[in-house]
């Protein structure tokens, strides 16, 4: 999993502020095929939301950390329902602060 520090979260979560959610998880939970999706999603824009239904808390946090730990993604932000993960690309389009 990416790790970020403070200064780099901060301004990630101001990127994603405008962002729409571009993958949602439904009650199947987290299929190998959302799971592509959300793997599609990091590679092309680096900075996503994902939104979950359901009203458990603890499985979307679970969900969180799994999906970072398989993609190789960094946790950004977690409200409500949303998840904002990111992932730098080959090639980054966001350049992120240095400390």
């Amino acid at each position: 999993m990416l790790t970020l520090n403070s200064k780099q979260v901060r301004f990630l979560r101001s990127a994603s502020h405008d962002l729409n959610p571009v993958v949602m998880i439904g009650n199947n939970g987290l299929t190998e095929t959302v799971l592509k999706e959300i793997d599609r999603s990091l590679t092309a824009h680096e900075l996503i939301k994902i939104k979950v239904a359901g009203d458990e808390r603890e499985l979307r946090v679970q969900l969180y950390e799994e999906i970072c730990e398989q993609l190789g993604a960094a946790q950004v932000q977690h409200i409500g329902k949303q998840l904002v993960i990111y992932r730098p690309a080959k090639e980054p389009k966001i350049v992120l602060p240095k400390n």
